[in-house]
């Protein structure tokens, strides 16, 4: 919906007047002398940003799988198990498809008995009541972070917010093509996306691990609402 702004000019003209100067109608954006957020983990290769990512998953709480494109669905298994099985929820994403995961979401969970939910926009709100009752959810990393261990998600109206933070445990599969140094290179990412005239994603979550707190005299607690527990599987898809 397009929506009518009505009063701009004589608005933004009397803050500046408040302001005492000119209302400003173009800006140019600066141009920096240094860039110190450019030299972190410069000239990093990929094996050593995930050498980055395994360690800052220590601090984050998440647990970390490394594995092949070859071995993903029976690393995926193995978390699913361990987290206690079904409900799963996921996005609709053709990425699964292309990591070969079709035979475990179509016959093998179906033969044992796990229920498995596909984000489908045209159901409405019952993805968000399936989303809510799953005990898992499993989404893909657009872009990780390696310094922060931080998964960068563009949701769509195939990729539900919420499959990753009302399942009480997350999976998000990691392709290790996605993994940059930092938010300095995500940022820009999305900025060439919207200067290529890209439709962007409404919404864009930053998720680091699993849920957590520090409010209560900086005391850390982990697991304060969903999801309680994160494994990051990372697939070596280059």
């Amino acid at each position: 919906m397009t929506g009518i702004i009505q009063n701009r000019e004589a608005f933004l003209g009397k803050i500046a007047s408040s302001l005492g100067r000119e209302q400003k109608t173009e800006i140019e954006r600066p141009v920096w002398k240094f860039h110190p957020q450019d030299e972190v983990l410069k000239g990093a290769t990929q094996d050593e940003l995930v050498d980055v990512l395994r360690e800052q998953c220590k601090n984050i709480h998440t647990n970390f799988v490394m594995t092949s494109t070859a071995k993903l669905s029976d690393s995926i298994k193995e978390v699913v198990n361990h987290y206690g099985g079904g409900p799963i929820v996921t996005w609709k994403d053709e990425r699964f498809s292309q990591f070969g995961l079709e035979k475990l979401m179509k016959e093998d969970w179906p033969h044992e008995g796990i229920d498995l939910h596909i984000w489908d926009h045209t159901t409405g709100e019952e993805n968000i009541a399936k989303a809510e009752a799953a005990n898992v959810g499993i989404t893909i990393s657009d872009v990780t972070l390696a310094e922060s261990g931080t998964a960068v998600l563009f949701s769509s109206k195939d990729k539900g917010r919420t499959v990753s933070f009302l399942p009480a445990t997350s999976i998000i599969i990691i392709p290790k093509s996605s993994i940059v140094p930092r938010m300095t290179q995500a940022a820009r990412i999305i900025n060439e996306k919207v200067k290529n005239g890209e439709q962007i994603a409404s919404c864009i979550n930053f998720i680091t691990g699993p849920s957590n707190s520090a409010d209560i005299e900086m005391i850390l607690v982990v697991g304060v609402h969903g999801p309680i527990k994160a494994t990051y599987i990372v697939v070596d898809d280059i």
